[in-house]
């Protein structure tokens, strides 16, 4: 058994440790090919927000809950509810010049 900086024993260590690092390691491979073949944009954003989720338990299993609490409202929350807002409002400006087109090819 391996032993932290003040001589108490580590928490993460043994095959099973590395077993479930391992597994951890490939949920979040899955998860990030999931969002590259996600073809529809706002399924990809709630995949992308499922992949934070899985990195912020790989961040957790590895022992830094700061860095997952932060992946959490970042990459889980906040980013997909940015590309989510972005492509509203996108769509809204386009369908917006679409109707002005429609209107100015009538007259």
């Amino acid at each position: 058994m391996t032993t932290g900086p003040l001589g108490a024993p580590d928490a993460l260590s043994g095959p099973l440790a590395d077993a479930l690092i391992c597994l951890a390691l490939a949920l979040a491979a899955l998860m990030a090919t999931a969002v590259v073949l996600t073809r529809r944009t706002v399924r990809q954003a709630i995949v992308l927000s499922g992949y934070g989720l899985v990195l912020a338990l790989l961040f957790l299993i590895l022992q830094a809950p700061d860095v997952a609490m932060s992946q959490i409202g970042v990459g889980t929350v906040l980013l997909p509810l940015i590309v989510v807002l972005a492509l509203h409002a996108t769509r809204r400006h386009r369908d917006t010049a679409n109707r002005e087109a429609d209107k100015e090819g009538r007259r």
